[in-house]
């Protein structure tokens, strides 16, 4: 059993106070909490060896590098990556995403097929679109179902040889739905077609494996893992990464420069221009280090808990709609309450010391197919306890109350 008190206490800003209530922390989807130990580990390297990397024969900068490159193999075991050149260090999921995008445009041509799923992330879905513009290739959805799962049958159905591309996250950020990936993932092979899966929302909750996945990119971001903003990473097979172009060109990517011919170093420095957050990287592979030392299975089973004790008490609260209700979802629940605007309640929380998040969630299809303008998402993580969902309901219970 975790020691919920005690990592509590890991958290600094646990400890404050909002509007002159206790910070109750239920935004966690859109970014984690930072424990101690990772502020020290940013601290530290600002204090003690801030220096460019790979590129220096002074002390500050071996130093610097070796931290760095340590983390990288952090974050290779952390995932099971093959070899560590495998992890791209990138500034977060959006710009892994984009860096796939952006290489596969020299891979794809008119009438090629890519495959997205209605439950993504406008992150997940734009720099697809924008792919299309330049290839005339042609994006098609798997639809979603009313709980919030995908339609598997109209999947199978869309996967042919005309298929190079599927994407797809791993976990909903607006609705907590954890997909089928490993389906979706055999599949699209079965016709060749790459697979990227987003694991955003997915990697503070569950210890993706990249091997026993056989999942050919796979992209996640620091802060939600308890790690600072800012860094992510894409993870890549290798020969994957060796087909794509650069995405950038610059200082670090390069074998050699002339005016007549430029040559690309190997991975993953190809794609790793100019100077790279190092204080991030470091201090993710130290916010790797400290999930790891909680243990992803408790964590999933205190988070369980949660979800279904906070699953249970919104339902008593009369007008409550939960939107995502699949039986395999994350510490998330999606509401609403009537027909008062969930912005409403999300200000009024907020007036109580709880924050919670408002609005589409950078999710749109999702809510157009709900017929919604947005909802109240409150995301649970391992620091969180059932006596703060209690201050929660309490308190919406009052926001409803006022509206009433």
């Amino acid at each position: 059993m975790m020691n919920v008190e005690k990592i509590r206490a890991d958290f600094p800003i646990l400890k404050r106070t909002v509007n002159g209530k206790p910070l109750v922390y239920f935004d966690n989807a859109a970014t984690s909490q930072t424990p101690q130990i990772v502020i020290d580990t940013i601290v530290d390297y600002y204090s003690n060896y801030n220096a460019n990397i790979h590129r220096g024969v002074h002390t500050l900068s071996q130093e610097a590098t070796d931290k760095y490159e340590e983390a990288r193999i952090k974050i290779q075991h952390h995932f099971n990556a093959k070899n560590a050149y495998e992890i791209i260090l990138t500034s977060g999921t959006t710009h892994s995403i984009n860096m796939v995008a952006s290489g596969f445009a020299s891979l794809l041509k008119k009438n090629d097929e890519i495959i997205v799923s209605a439950l993504e992330h406008h992150s997940n879905i734009v720099p697809w679109q924008m792919l299309c513009e330049k290839t005339g290739a042609i994006l098609k959805v798997i639809p979603m179902l009313e709980n919030g799962s995908l339609d598997m049958k109209v999947y199978h159905n869309l996967v042919n040889k005309k298929t190079k591309l599927v994407f797809c996250n791993h976990v909903s950020n607006a609705l907590g739905t954890i997909n089928p990936i490993e389906e979706i993932i055999e599949t699209a092979h079965k016709f060749n077609a790459a697979v990227l899966i987003d694991g955003a929302q997915a990697t503070p909750h569950i210890k993706p494996d990249v091997q026993a996945l056989n999942v050919d990119f796979y992209v996640a971001s620091a802060h939600k893992l308890c790690g600072p903003t800012g860094v992510g990473l894409l993870y890549g097979k290798q020969e994957w990464l060796e087909k794509l172009p650069p995405y950038q060109g610059g200082g670090e990517m390069i074998d050699t420069v002339t005016f007549e011919k430029t040559t690309y170093a190997g991975l993953p420095h190809k794609f790793e221009a100019g100077t790279p957050n190092i204080c991030g990287g470091i201090a993710f592979g130290a916010a790797i280090d400290y999930m790891n030392s909680i243990g992803f299975d408790s964590i999933a089973a205190y988070e369980e808990a949660l979800l279904k004790y906070g699953t249970e008490e919104l339902l008593k609260i009369e007008g409550v709609k939960i939107f995502g209700t699949t039986a395999k979802k994350t510490a998330v629940i999606s509401f609403n309450v009537g027909t008062i605007h969930p912005y409403d309640i999300g200000t009024i929380l907020d007036k109580l010391g709880i924050a919670v998040r408002t609005g589409h969630h950078c999710a749109q299809p999702i809510m157009d197919f709900y017929k919604i303008p947005g909802t109240i998402r409150a995301s649970f993580s391992f620091y969180n306890t059932k006596e703060e969902i209690d201050i929660f309901i309490t308190a919406l219970k009052r926001a409803v109350n006022m509206f009433s």
